[in-house]
């Protein structure tokens, strides 16, 4: 029988030396996959608490435990009662020149209300400093405001900061031209304006920032 030709002939096997050089070759390959993903995981896990830093320095949050009880006992919207802590006072406890107190920025008068309406017999003026208190009480209020304008939240919130009378006499004046109240035409100070507003951006970004904190 004739030798078959040479391109018919099998590939002489590789060395055990190429073998094991193969292999080492390929555990290196290995071990920096492994090594580059787990760089990646710890990258990852440090750019999610800076993520949360910055966002806690641009808007923060603090007793969200207290909002959301307060919320669902006044049944307001936890996202609304955070915005107006953080506009009035930035989640500070601090005292106003003008006199108003606390997280949510009570005047004591106010205050002296709203405890006689909500059964605070033993409330005084340095419980404001409370923050259990002071939110429960802003808490009430805002509910307050609500339910007198109709659930009109911008009315409300006009309220809070430039008192009832002067909101009430702006929305019977609007109304008796048989106008909508609208913010921009019927509030003529320019700072209770750029209040609502603020405090409704803050809401919209409190709603989707702090969507679970706030239970939402």
């Amino acid at each position: 029988m004739s030798a078959q030709p040479a391109t018919a002939r099998s590939r002489p096997r590789p060395s055990a030396r190429k073998r094991a050089r193969r292999r080492a070759i390929l555990r290196r390959r290995l071990v920096l996959a492994v090594g580059l993903a787990a760089v990646i995981v710890a990258v990852l896990a440090l750019v999610r608490p800076v993520d949360h830093a910055v966002q806690e320095i641009a808007l923060p949050l603090r007793h969200e435990d207290i909002i959301r009880q307060q919320a669902a006992e006044k049944d307001v919207d936890p996202a609304l009662i955070a915005a107006v802590i953080y506009t009035e006072s930035h989640f500070r406890d601090q005292t106003s020149h003008a006199g108003a107190t606390g997280l949510m920025q009570l005047m004591p008068s106010t205050a002296d209300y709203i405890a006689r309406k909500s059964g605070g017999t033993r409330f005084t003026h340095q419980d404001l400093a409370t923050p259990q208190i002071n939110i429960a009480y802003g808490s009430w209020y805002l509910r307050y405001l609500l339910d007198h304008y109709g659930g009109s939240t911008v009315l409300a919130l006009a309220a809070y900061n430039a008192g009832l009378t002067k909101v009430d006499a702006w929305w019977r004046a609007a109304r008796a031209r048989g106008e909508r109240f609208d913010a921009a035409r019927h509030i003529p100070f320019p700072e209770t304006r750029a209040y609502v507003q603020r405090v409704l951006q803050a809401r919209a970004q409190y709603r989707r920032d702090y969507k679970r904190e706030l239970g939402l």
